[in-house]
């Protein structure tokens, strides 16, 4: 379980977050939504304690993450933001490889090599394990990335925008992963996604964000609605019954 007490967060006199109180239970998929500058990746990578708090206190699994040794909360979370900054000039597995990195300190043991390996195909990567990141499609590059936190093997996994340039095609892909790997895995996936339909129809439960604040948090089917959905991002938006979720209409 993941908690936020009192969280807040300033940025000069005008641009704030919080206080916020939240809890997200483990297990399933859980997404951020809001509006831009609604504080939703603030709020993620606070948890995932690249940002610091100016007050309040987070903990995930019990952990203090404020006050927990780096390496003991690295086997707990893991955290990819939207800016990857890595040298192009690796190959898929040597990528997927550092996300071991807490658990081998960069020696990796044979068990380091099979969860590498398993992180790859889950992601369907094993065709490209040898191909340099630059020589991927930005979805192939994407999965990459996802598969390098998948290979720290932490039960919590905080995503920034996973889908961030992707195409449709390889949205529904990406989010199929993320689905399985918290219904297969048993991995608790938080995500900031800009997309309320691809929440709707991929987490099983959604926060929504707006003004540095949670205002709603709930299941897919008390946040897909018309009321709420324009209250949240302060235009007019239709909800419609799809054969399997629910769809938002904004115009």
């Amino acid at each position: 379980m993941i908690t936020l007490h009192e969280v807040t967060k300033h940025y000069g006199s005008d641009v704030s977050i919080g206080p916020v109180d939240l809890t997200i239970p483990r297990g399933g998929v859980t997404a951020l939504i809001g509006p831009n500058g609604a504080g939703k990746s603030t709020l993620l990578t606070m948890i995932g304690r690249l940002l610091g708090m100016d007050a309040g206190t987070i903990e995930i699994a019990g952990y203090d993450v404020a006050s927990t040794n780096s390496t003991d909360l690295a086997k707990v979370v893991s955290i990819l933001r939207q800016e990857n900054h890595f040298i192009t000039r690796l190959t898929v597995r040597q990528l997927v490889g550092f996300g071991r990195f807490p658990h081998s300190g960069g020696r990796l043991t044979v068990d380091d090599e099979e969860v590498v390996s398993r992180s790859i195909d889950f992601l369907g990567l094993g065709e490209l394990e040898h191909r340099y990141l630059d020589e991927l499609s930005g979805g192939q590059r994407q999965r990459a990335y996802v598969a390098m936190v998948l290979a720290q093997d932490t039960d919590y996994l905080l995503l920034d925008e996973p889908l961030n340039n992707l195409d449709m095609q390889h949205s529904v892909q990406m989010m199929g992963h993320l689905r399985r790997a918290a219904t297969e895995l048993g991995r608790t996936v938080v995500i900031v996604v800009h997309d309320i339909n691809f929440a709707g129809h991929y987490a099983d439960r959604i926060c929504a964000v707006k003004a540095g604040c949670v205002v709603r948090v709930g299941t897919p089917d008390e946040i897909m609605r018309s009321d709420v959905l324009s209250d949240i991002f302060d235009t007019p938006v239709d909800v419609i019954d799809g054969p399997r979720a629910r769809l938002a209409v904004y115009y």
